[in-house]
């Protein structure tokens, strides 16, 4: 149970918060402000490996330099620390994004799905994140469940845990918006790794349509459900398909009505502090609130049935008349002799990225162009850490 405190603009949850089933429902409901349509953004799974498209280093850069340039000033980073070796440049990474201005919280240690392990497991899982995370730049005690889960039905083992987050003076930071991404990436690293030919023009479309419309989705279930169109949370993965993709998504978003704001406002909102009531919890906020209020018809995005998507990917993305084949990006690279020196190289040029990228954050009139000089640099770092 959470009380919230605002310290300079950041949501610290402190003990003695009321859980959502014993509020007041209209605290969540109608306020002031309802029609405007807010969201921030969220990556889960921080630090993934390479992909088909980018290397981990090209990622990173490319994901500060879409949202600097987009003027998207922060966004959450939920993290998996035993994803990170010595050495792998992964904590690198994680301090070039809170170096960008953006916050990190807690997505379990290994990843494992509360259905799969006991209560006291994943709670001693979430305090060896927990380890890894608290004192460091950006930090905000916010803990997100793998794939959503919060336990299913077994309401007793989601319980304990939700009393254990408490007692961590950890919030569920929860999301409203959830339009698979990754299967789309998974989709697209498949059909890249088999050789197949992809109408990229036609992958960019039905990747921002996808995630638009979920938002859109969202948005109209919650004012069925409170009156009001609440600040959303867009569930995002940090994968390649995102990331090449993630310009064209924001602008998308502003294109349909939509404002990013950043996490802290987000989830400054009633509804991230409620608890709904409801016998199987495997979700998005704006499913369970649905539920619990008896809201009539689909709960969920259609396009995040695995077959509708697997469909539209087959038909817009592989069908196509007059393919594109994706760039040479992910082929190997020939390896350096010396890869600790290579390494060092590598780590080197991303603090310098990472330092330019904050002359774009204070130099707003010159940031269109240094951001658009770093994405394209992004494309000419291979995989020794030497460009081009």
């Amino acid at each position: 149970m959470f009380v919230l405190l605002a310290v300079a603009g950041v949501v610290l949850p402190i003990p003695g918060a009321v859980r959502t089933g014993a509020v007041d429902r209209g605290s969540i409901g109608p306020a002031g402000g309802g029609d405007r349509k807010l969201i921030a953004l969220s990556f889960d799974d921080v630090p993934r490996g390479p992909g088909a498209f980018y290397t981990k280093e090209q990622r990173t850069i490319r994901l500060i330099a879409a949202l600097s340039e987009a003027d998207v000033r922060q966004v959450a980073f939920f993290l998996n620390p035993g994803r990170i070796s010595a050495g792998d440049g992964a904590e690198e990474r994680i301090a070039a994004y809170t170096a960008a201005g953006h916050v990190l919280a807690d997505h379990t240690f290994s990843h494992r799905d509360l259905s799969a392990v006991t209560a006291p497991a994943f709670l001693a899982d979430i305090d060896r994140s927990q380890a890894w995370l608290r004192g460091r730049k950006g930090y905000r005690p916010w803990f997100r469940f793998p794939g959503l889960n919060q336990g299913g039905r077994d309401t007793a083992k989601r319980r304990v845990v939700l009393d254990g987050l408490a007692a961590r003076h950890l919030m569920v930071a929860g999301v409203t918006v959830d339009g698979s991404d990754w299967y789309l990436d998974r989709l697209a690293q498949d059909a890249q790794k088999a050789g197949k030919s992809m109408n990229l023009d036609g992958l960019r479309d039905l990747y921002v349509e996808t995630m638009v419309q979920s938002a859109d989705f969202s948005d109209a279930l919650m004012r069925r459900s409170i009156g009001r169109s609440p600040a959303h949370v867009l569930l995002l993965h940090e994968t390649d398909l995102t990331t090449r993709y993630l310009g064209a998504l924001i602008d998308g978003l502003r294109k349909d009505g939509w404002r990013i704001v950043p996490a802290d406002t987000a989830f400054a909102d009633p509804i991230y502090h409620s608890e709904p009531d409801i016998p199987f919890d495997n979700g998005t906020v704006s499913e369970a609130i649905a539920w619990e209020r008896g809201i009539t018809g689909p709960r969920w995005y259609e396009r995040n049935d695995m077959k509708v998507a697997s469909a539209l990917f087959e038909q817009r993305v592989l069908g196509q008349v007059a393919p594109t084949r994706a760039p040479a990006a992910a082929s190997a690279p020939t390896p350096k002799p010396d890869a600790q020196t290579a390494a060092a190289r590598r780590l080197d040029w991303l603090r310098r990225v990472a330092a330019r990228h904050r002359q774009c954050a204070a130099r707003r009139g010159r940031a269109h162009r240094l951001c658009q000089e770093l994405a394209a640099s992004a494309d000419r770092i291979h995989l020794s850490g030497t460009r081009s």
